[in-house]
C-alpha cells in the first residue's frame, strides 16, 4: 500500500508519495506501468522484501479482475497476461545459464569499437536521440548484465572519480541489493553526460521514447520516454551486428570480452569476479582457457635471461676434468 498509493508520514518513518501506477485505471493497464512501478521500489530494500510487494501487488491485481464488468473486461481483454508479463521474475545474473565463453564472442578492442560505431549510426538512422548508443557503450565500458545496466541511475555516473555505480544482481534468496564500482575512460564519461545534465540523481540513466500511435491512424509518434524494458534491445542490436559485419555476435559478448580483457590484463581473478558482479567459481569454469593464457603470459614476463653471454656467444662453463 505504501509504495503504490502513498503514506503520510508515520513516527521515524518518512512520508512516500503516491506512485504514477496508482492513478493508472484497470482497463489502461500496461505491462511498462507495472515494470516502472517495480523498478521505482527504494533501493535500500531488500531483495525479498521487494518480491513481497511484488507478490501481493500481483495477488490483488489478479483478484480485481474477476469483479470487473463484462464491458471493462472487453477493453483490456489481455489484463491477466499484463500482469503475468509485468512481474515476471527477472532473472538477473545469468552467468550460470551463459554457455563455455566461444572464441567467436571474444571481441579484440577493434571489434567492440566497430560495434560501438554501428551502434552510433544505427542510434542516428532509427530516431534514438543518443539513448541507444549510451547503453550499448556502458554495456561494453563495464561489461554488465543489460538488466543491471538498465537499473542504474543518474547518481551513478561519478564524473570527478571517472567511475560507474553498477547495481548488483539478484541472485540467490539474499540477492545482492548494493553497487559495484567500475572505472571508466574519459570517453565513456563525455557520452554518458547528456543523460545526467539536469536531471535527478534518482532518474533512471537510461531511457527511450515510448511511441504511441496515432488516433484512428497508422502513424506512431513519440510520447514521453521511459525505462528500457527486458527484451528492448534485441530489435536494434540486429541492425548494429549487421552493419558492424559480425552476424553471430551478440550483446553478451560485450561481457565475455571485458572479461576476458580483464584476465588478459593480469588482472586477479578475485579482481576481475567483483567488477563484472559475479563469482570466482563462475569465472574459473567459464574462462578457464584464458585464464590459463593470462598465466602463462605473467609468467612469461617474468623470465629473465640467465646464462651469461660474451660477444654474442655464450661463455664456457670451463674446461672438462
Amino acid at each position: 500500500r505504501r509504495y503504490v498509493l502513498g503514506q503520510e508520514r508515520r513516527g521515524n518513518q518518512e512520508a512516500a508519495k503516491a506512485a504514477p501506477l496508482a492513478s493508472v485505471h484497470l482497463h489502461a493497464l500496461k505491462e511498462d506501468d507495472l515494470i516502472t512501478w517495480r523498478e521505482g521500489l527504494p533501493e535500500n530494500l531488500k531483495v525479498t522484501t521487494k518480491q513481497r510487494f511484488v507478490n501481493d501487488l500481483k495477488a490483488a491485481l489478479n483478484a480485481a479482475w474477476p469483479r470487473l464488468s463484462a464491458d471493462r473486461k472487453k477493453l483490456n481483454p489481455t489484463f491477466l497476461a499484463i500482469v503475468k508479463a509485468g512481474f515476471k521474475a527477472e532473472r538477473i545474473d545469468d552467468d550460470d545459464d551463459v554457455s563455455v565463453a566461444r572464441d567467436n564472442q571474444i571481441l579484440t578492442d577493434e571489434e567492440v569499437g566497430a560495434i560501438l560505431q554501428a551502434a552510433r549510426e544505427v542510434d542516428q538512422e532509427q530516431g534514438f536521440d543518443g539513448d541507444l548508443y549510451r547503453i550499448v557503450v556502458c554495456l561494453a565500458a563495464t561489461g554488465a548484465r543489460y538488466a543491471q545496466v538498465r537499473r542504474m541511475r543518474v547518481r551513478d555516473v561519478q564524473v570527478s572519480a571517472r567511475r560507474l555505480m553498477v547495481p548488483g544482481s539478484y541472485k540467490g534468496r539474499g540477492g545482492h541489493s548494493g553497487s559495484d564500482p567500475v572505472p571508466v575512460g574519459d570517453d565513456v564519461i563525455e557520452v554518458l553526460l547528456p543523460a545526467i545534465a539536469g536531471r535527478p540523481s534518482d532518474a533512471p540513466l537510461f531511457e527511450r521514447w515510448i511511441h504511441e500511435q496515432e488516433p484512428r491512424g497508422i502513424a506512431w509518434k513519440k510520447s514521453e520516454r521511459g525505462p528500457w524494458k527486458r527484451g528492448e534491445l534485441a530489435r536494434p542490436w540486429k541492425a548494429i551486428r549487421e552493419r558492424a559485419g559480425m552476424p553471430e555476435v551478440i550483446p553478451y559478448a560485450l561481457r565475455h570480452s571485458s572479461i576476458v580483457r580483464g584476465l588478459r590484463k593480469g588482472l586477479p581473478i578475485q579482481q576481475v569476479a567483483k567488477l563484472h558482479n559475479t563469482s570466482v567459481k563462475m569465472i574459473e569454469r567459464h574462462y578457464a582457457k584464458y585464464i590459463a593464457t593470462a598465466l602463462e603470459d605473467l609468467a612469461r614476463a617474468a623470465v629473465v635471461s640467465l646464462v651469461p653471454r660474451s660477444d654474442g656467444n655464450v661463455v664456457p662453463m670451463g674446461k672438462r676434468a
